[in-house]
């Protein structure tokens, strides 16, 4: 029923959506508060998860493959590069970061969308807190290693020579 590249994408997707799982348990139950860079990741998780579940239920040919490929690489990119904005973040020295302002709820009734995203990836205090970290490596490194890893793992699931 599904080919190779339709698995692998579908095993990516339920990566992502476990990633997403685990954001949502870490919230709810181990009661971490999300600062806006962590929704902004959560949203580039979910857009990449969706990207790779339409992948493995379409059964592309060639150039249908290589634009999923093209639109992985934009989610995993984002993704990484939110994520990557927001390990700088916590890596600099304390107090010098200024606040990320108003919750992001707040912000988003105040502000249009792309001035919100603009205040956001320019600020960052609340989101230099480091709550949580699994082998010495907080959430959002976490996250830069896996949309790293699901980008170059999609991007070769879906341009890699096959027949079709």
């Amino acid at each position: 029923m599904f080919d190779r590249r339709q698995k692998i994408n579908l095993l990516l997707a339920i990566v992502c959506a476990g990633m997403i799982g685990y954001a949502i348990y870490s919230e709810k139950v181990l009661g971490l508060v999300p600062c806006p860079l962590c929704m902004f990741q959560r949203v580039c998780i979910v857009v990449l998860g969706l990207v790779f579940l339409v992948a493995a239920l379409h059964p592309a040919r060639r150039k249908g493959a290589v634009a999923y490929a093209v639109l992985v690489f934009v989610a995993a990119g984002a993704t990484a590069w939110v994520a990557g904005r927001h390990v700088w973040v916590q890596h600099q020295p304390p107090g010098t970061v200024p606040s990320c302002g108003a919750p992001l709820d707040a912000l988003l009734n105040m502000f249009p969308l792309l001035e919100v995203i603009r205040k956001v990836m320019m600020g960052g205090g609340e989101c230099a807190r480091i709550d949580w970290q699994w082998l010495g490596l907080s959430m959002p490194e976490w996250v830069l290693i896996a949309a790293v890893t699901l980008g170059l793992a999609g991007i070769w699931n879906n341009v890699r020579n096959r027949r079709t």
